[in-house]
């Protein structure tokens, strides 16, 4: 399911199912309440995204150097409601970290693949981790990251 908006504002609007559309904006509260300085927020991928604008980082994604740099998407899928995390993509010690966590806080099984958290039901999201989560990485570090292990060497 492909939401077209220009806006987050605009994506929010167009999400039919009232579940997945409060669990959007809840998202969206508590990322802006966590993740650090440096992040814009922004349409990313037909997604609401939370990047490294190119006035911080001028050379963009090296999938597409006209994209300011990615980070996390949230999403309102056709069946779930989706995190998009490429720290926990990136980096095995946050990985480890969130699988630990979740179970912890979580009653029910993580579906998760490569850097998308899948949550089926909505009120099963952990809010609370999802926010601490967004504190782990700094923008710089995640510039640092990304340049030793994504972006291609000349």
């Amino acid at each position: 399911m492909t939401i077209q908006a220009n806006t987050p504002e605009e994506y929010i609007e167009k999400i039919e199912d009232d579940t997945k559309k409060d669990a959007i904006v809840k998202l969206r509260k508590i990322i802006q309440s966590n993740i650090p300085n440096g992040y814009e927020e922004g349409m990313s991928y037909n997604m609401i995204g939370y990047y490294i604008p190119h006035s911080m980082y001028p050379a963009g994604y090296h999938c597409d150097p006209k994209l300011p740099l990615p980070f996390v998407t949230i999403a309102a899928q056709k069946n779930f409601v989706a995190v998009y995390h490429m720290g926990v993509y990136s980096d095995p010690e946050l990985l480890d970290w969130f699988v630990t966590e979740h179970a912890k806080r979580s009653t029910k099984k993580l579906d998760m693949g490569k850097s998308c958290i899948r949550y089926k039901n909505p009120e099963h999201i952990p809010y609370d981790l999802i926010g601490e989560l967004m504190t782990k990485i700094s923008a710089q570090a995640w510039i640092d990251t990304y340049e030793s292990q994504y972006k291609p060497k000349k």
